[in-house]
């Protein structure tokens, strides 16, 4: 089980909650225990990012009375109950109070063990729906995260504020690690059906039995989602990987849109990696369902057209994996910088925020550089890199420009510090910044 995901085991019989644990443990998962449902109030919060286990009987405040409090804080917390014999009616009716399960004493461990997976999984889809319900209350926050001043990123923002508006199905395209999911969201958040339901569906992820079950339904006994279709209704469904579906699976998706009319209730945003060898997603669906998808398109560019926007992003991410493990960012070069610009990048945003990580850990111990990180990553990079193709001029203001931009960063806007730092006097710094479109206001807080 993923370690975020914890189980709170809660029984005043001290060798009772420790095997608890310790057999819980050993299946995976990570515990916490505590002697009172009192001392569980104060760590248990409508958050809490796991499931509960818990005595009915127990001096104080017992099991019945912590349901309630539970439920009353958040209704959606799966409450596993443990039952002597003479408790099973109680142990109903704390079913009807909220409570996912119980167990009679003595129980089978694995039975435990069963009824955990199903509830931390219960759990997570919540937990996991609502943080994406905050994220998309506000489109602004997402759009931030769309960051970048290439031309190309600037047309993206206004074309997602556009289609947003719109009705109907969009086709994303673009490289693999461009960011297409978080477009997806966007174009969201922007619209009419933002605080809807809004599902995510790999069309690669699931061979073609289970593809149509997932979309479609029917729903098998012991699953515990319903079908996507379903889920998303009235909302946005997004199919990922849309050019992997197979002939059956287009058919019955084209006969669903046929039967939703238009406008559509449900939003479909089609995601697509562009193909290799020259295919594209109109090559790999059938042309009624692709016209059907492709009423609306974006691309969203890959990152080696973003120019600047490169090292922008590569001094974002190394301070923010700086900060997160403790320790200083690395400085980058002018050498550094222009290889950041020229490497082809077939990974895209991912494969920068990978390289990020790695650099920051790398420069924590002290050891290798990120011209070696970049060789690793792109075999035809070679060690020397050149100016051909672009204006030394390019190079040396895109350098300084980052240089100013990471500087202002780590200064909190603090333009004396700048200055002392750089070397420069006031006017030239003023005048740096507003040719690069810098504003001191964006560095402070």
């Amino acid at each position: 089980m993923p370690s975020a995901m914890k189980i709170a085991i809660v029984d005043d019989e001290r060798d009772m909650r420790q095997s608890i644990s310790q057999w819980l443990a050993l299946s995976g998962f990570d515990t916490e225990t505590f002697a009172s449902a009192e001392d569980a109030l104060k760590r248990l919060g409508p958050d809490y990012p796991g499931i509960v286990v818990t005595d009915i009987r127990m001096p104080g405040m017992d099991g019945m009375q912590f349901l309630r409090r539970l439920m009353s804080a958040d209704s959606t917390l799966p409450v596993i109950m443990i039952t002597g014999h003479g408790d099973v009616p109680m142990a109903v009716e704390a079913m009807r109070l909220g409570a996912f399960d119980f167990l009679e004493k003595p129980f089978n461990p694995d039975r435990m063990t069963e009824l955990a997976k199903k509830a931390t999984q219960k759990r997570r889809l919540v937990l996991d729906a609502r943080s994406l319900r905050r994220d998309l209350s506000d489109g602004g926050t997402l759009m931030k995260k769309l960051i970048g001043n290439a031309p190309a990123m600037e047309r993206l923002r206004e074309d997602i504020l556009d289609l947003g508006q719109a009705d109907g199905h969009v086709l994303v395209e673009g490289e693999t690690g461009t960011g297409k999911t978080l477009v997806a969201h966007a174009l969201h958040a922007a619209g009419s059906r933002a605080g809807r339901s809004f599902v995510t569906l790999s069309c690669a992820a699931f061979e073609e039995g289970v593809l149509l079950r997932r979309l479609f339904g029917p729903v098998e006994a012991g699953d515990s989602y319903l079908p996507a279709i379903e889920e998303a209704r009235g909302g946005t469904l997004v199919l990922e990987d849309i050019e992997a579906l197979t002939d059956t699976v287009q058919a019955r998706l084209l006969t669903a849109l046929n039967d939703e009319g238009n406008p559509p209730e449900t939003r479909i945003v089609a995601i697509s990696n562009m193909q290799a060898e020259g295919r594209t997603c109109e090559d790999a669906l059938r042309p009624d369902l692709f016209y059907r998808l492709a009423s609306l398109r974006l691309t969203v560019p890959p990152l080696r057209a973003r120019g600047e926007d490169i090292l922008m992003l590569f001094t974002r991410f190394i301070e923010q994996f700086a900060e997160d493990y403790g320790c200083e960012a690395p400085q980058v070069s002018a050498q550094e910088a222009t290889q950041l610009l020229q490497a082809p990048w077939p990974g895209n945003v991912r494969q920068l925020f990978n390289i990020a990580e790695r650099a920051v850990l790398q420069n924590r111990r002290g050891s290798g550089t990120l011209t070696s990180l970049l060789m690793s990553d792109h075999a035809d990079m070679q060690p020397v890199m050149t100016t051909e193709g672009k204006p030394l001029k390019e190079y040396v203001e895109t350098f300084e420009r980052m240089l100013i931009d990471n500087t202002m960063r780590r200064h909190k806007g603090s333009v004396q510090a700048v200055m002392d730092e750089l070397c420069l006097p006031r006017r030239t710094l003023n005048e740096k910044m507003a040719k690069y479109g810098l504003t001191r206001a964006d560095y402070i807080g």
